[in-house]
């Protein structure tokens, strides 16, 4: 079969099919499948790229049979153990970056990293900052090392269930994108939601009460004048408000994507 022929054989989306084909070839260059289009490919690559078209008519994420996403122009590996870093979590990214600049902030601390996205992202744009990620999950933890390991950014990663196995310590700017779906959402029966793991996406409840927790101990774990960032749904915005405020945060503030949805709350404690 030629190479033509195969990205028009397994019934993909065509820039699906060929980023597909370059992956089990090894290659980056979509110029290369377009000099090479009628040049015949080995069987063992027809077969694997036959399989993993399959994968994706299934809905199997592009991220997760490719292996890695780009985030803040970054190259991530991601694995099923992951959550797949999304363009909306640059801002919380961003306003993190802002912050630590500004305010000349020496410390974060990422809660829930994943694939260590957004601890990574920081730490590449701001090599002072002593960056901390933590993650209940020690698979995630494994993908989030490897690829701090790859992008030769000193992340120190810690295994826990948000501030518990971080003792005492503080830091003056903590961020966190975590599981803020409601169990009952239908958006988790749709799209890649539905091969992502389930713990990072929802509490199993309303969707608010690992925000509650976050925002009720960060203050043990903030200096003071330390800012605490938290991303959430579009429709969460009023109540992660009321949840920071009530947990004693002040300047309270809200940030929006850039479709223009209601994405980041952050508030500073005891500015």
């Amino acid at each position: 079969m030629k190479v033509k022929e195969a990205l028009r054989s397994f019934g993909t989306d065509y820039r699906d099919a060929e980023l597909l084909l370059l992956h089990c070839l090894g290659r980056d260059e979509r110029s290369w499948l377009i000099a090479h289009d009628h040049d015949e490919l080995p069987t063992d690559i027809v077969e694997a790229f036959s399989s993993m078209s399959k994968e994706r008519l299934k809905g199997v994420p592009l991220a997760y049979l490719l292996g890695h996403r780009e985030f803040w122009s970054l190259k991530l590996k991601v694995t099923r153990d992951v959550l797949i870093p999304r363009p909306e979590t640059e801002l919380l990214v961003e306003w993190a970056a802002e912050l630590a600049s500004h305010h000349d902030l020496q410390s974060m601390l990422d809660l829930g990293t994943g694939s260590g996205a957004i601890a990574l992202a920081v730490q590449h744009d701001l090599p002072h900052l002593s960056v901390t990620a933590s993650d209940v999950s020690e698979l995630a933890l494994r993908v989030a090392r490897e690829n701090a390991e790859n992008l030769g950014l000193p992340v120190e990663f810690v295994e826990s269930s948000w501030f518990d196995a971080l003792a005492k310590r503080r830091w003056a700017l903590i961020v966190s994108n975590p599981p803020y779906v409601a169990a009952d959402d239908g958006h988790l029966l749709e799209g890649d939601l539905r091969f992502e793991p389930n713990t990072a996406l929802t509490d199993e409840g309303d969707g608010l009460s690992s925000i509650r927790e976050i925002a009720s101990n960060a203050p043990d774990h903030l200096e003071a004048g330390g800012w605490l960032l938290i991303e959430h749904g579009y429709d969460q915005a009023a109540d992660v408000r009321s949840i920071l405020e009530l947990n004693g945060f002040s300047k309270v503030s809200l940030r929006h994507d850039l479709a223009g949805r209601p994405r980041v709350t952050g508030g500073c404690w005891q500015c």
